[in-house]
């Protein structure tokens, strides 16, 4: 009683312990089970799996975590520049946000042979570098504007493959991925996910999973709803899902191994520059 009037509140209001920001996402998507996975490009990007069981990456690539839902855990691998990327981008050129994706989705996949590395502030997933760097790769003077706007995207999205292929590895079951954060508005980066992912797309009527996965675990805690499954049966899934095109997936199959090797072809490089742009090299 004493801390309620402290905070203006009113004693024996309910206190609901909550979750982390992407636990929370993955009860508001309803990814509460086996073979559910949430993909979400914000300004940091994040591929989410529901385990049944406590599976940590050995190697440490992933994050192994309790869930949200009582008695599960999950893992989750993350990208630290995902949208950051695009908003880099965009504000580097200057253009209008809608009219740089619109140019991006006239290009063809692959970007005609560039490939963009997201990593402008260091990566988590798979690298545990903070020492790694962006580049574009594969850069000619046919490449313009539009070209440099979809690799950069596409190149985000590859770096959340490396999660979905390290989930793969571990056995972790992957039927149903749902897409939210801001990049769950635009048809663009659900179409990437799909054909890069090789795998359909779903979305959630509410596209910002944390907050609403937010007020249903409240929902629980005050007795609303029995426990955090029945919560979750509230999700709403839109009618679209976005599905992989063939002919895409197979060509981002082969950008995919080529983006695959770029890192461990640089990374030397990479923390020389870093070196040399921090002056820890001199005397």
């Amino acid at each position: 009683e004493d801390v309620a009037a402290e905070l203006g509140l009113p004693p024996g209001i309910p206190v609901a312990a909550g979750g982390g920001d992407n636990a929370a996402a993955a009860v508001g998507t309803g990814i509460v089970g086996p073979g559910l996975v949430n993909s979400s490009v914000g300004t940091s990007g994040v591929l989410f799996a529901h385990a049944s069981e406590f599976n940590p990456d050995p190697s440490g690539r992933l994050h192994a975590f309790c869930h949200a839902v009582p008695g599960a855990y999950h893992l989750m691998g993350v990208t630290l520049s995902a949208g950051g990327s695009l908003s880099w981008w965009r504000e580097t050129l200057g253009g209008d946000y809608d009219e740089l994706v619109e140019a991006g989705s006239g290009v063809q996949p692959g970007s005609e042979g560039l490939i963009f590395l997201p990593y402008l502030s260091g990566e988590r997933t798979p690298h545990l570098d903070p020492g790694a760097r962006g580049a574009f790769f594969g850069l000619t003077a046919r490449h313009g504007e539009a070209h440099m706007t979809r690799a950069v995207m596409e190149g985000v999205i590859f770096s959340l493959r490396d999660s979905l292929e390290i989930m793969r590895t571990l056995g972790v079951p992957i039927e149903d991925v749902r897409a939210t954060g801001g990049g769950a508005r635009s048809g663009l980066w659900r179409q990437l996910q799909a054909d890069i992912y090789a795998t359909p797309i779903r979305r959630t009527v509410a596209d910002e999973g944390p907050a609403y996965g937010a007020a249903l675990l409240a929902g629980v805690a005050s007795g609303v709803y029995s426990d955090v499954d029945e919560a979750s049966s509230v999700v709403e899934l839109r009618e679209e899902i976005t599905e992989p095109d063939q002919e895409r997936a197979k060509i981002y199959e082969d950008y995919y191994e080529v983006y695959r090797s770029l890192y461990p072809a640089t990374n030397s490089a990479m923390s020389s520059l870093t070196d040399l742009a921090t002056g820890s090299t001199r005397e």
